[in-house]
């Protein structure tokens, strides 16, 4: 496990997973988010974001989290083991809603000066209108996309307990912290 991509719903916690599994075994950690966010909201244009993901995967080891498409053939192909939150939606629902209060309240910056709004709340593609876009399309999509890349083995957490009993068992030296492949 050298080469893991961490996946999941908007808001059920895809980076903070993903930073903490690249502190314990040392990996370094990319966010898909950082590089398709360029300032003022505006999207990375696809080459370049596709640069982005194909350097970071160029190395021996990582830890990435994202769920875009547009690159999933690069990352995916690149990787060894998919980590996928696959939380109930309203827990999801009620992360990304505490988690919305909580960054535009604090004016929190989150990728290249970009902070979130009241305003934005209410676009198309803010996290609490996308989970109701994504959420159930995905856990239906995840495992049928995943059986298209033998590399990976896929390690499904169902719940945040689930995941962080995983995680304490997860360390360099555990490769038996690896539950078998689920789809």
């Amino acid at each position: 496990m050298q080469r893991i991509i961490v996946i999941g719903t908007t808001g059920s916690g895809k980076t903070t997973l993903a930073r903490a599994i690249a502190a314990r075994l040392g990996l370094p950690h990319g966010e898909q988010d950082a590089w398709n966010h360029l300032a003022d909201w505006q999207e990375a244009p696809l080459a370049q974001f596709r640069v982005a993901v194909e350097t970071f995967t160029g190395q021996p080891g990582w830890v990435m989290d994202g769920n875009y498409t547009k690159a999933r053939d690069i990352g995916w192909a690149r990787a060894d083991t998919l980590v996928w939150l696959d939380y109930p939606g309203q827990l999801v629902f009620w992360r990304v809603l505490t988690r919305t209060v909580r960054r535009v309240v604090g004016k929190q910056e989150l990728w290249n000066g970009n902070r979130e709004t009241w305003r934005g709340v209410l676009q198309p593609d803010a996290p609490l209108r996308w989970i109701f876009k994504t959420h159930w399309r995905r856990r239906q999509e995840t495992p049928v996309l995943a059986a298209e890349y033998p590399n990976l083995t896929v390690i499904r957490l169902r719940s945040p307990r689930e995941a962080g009993r995983w995680l304490q068992n997860l360390s360099p030296e555990a490769e038996s912290a690896r539950p078998p492949r689920s789809g």
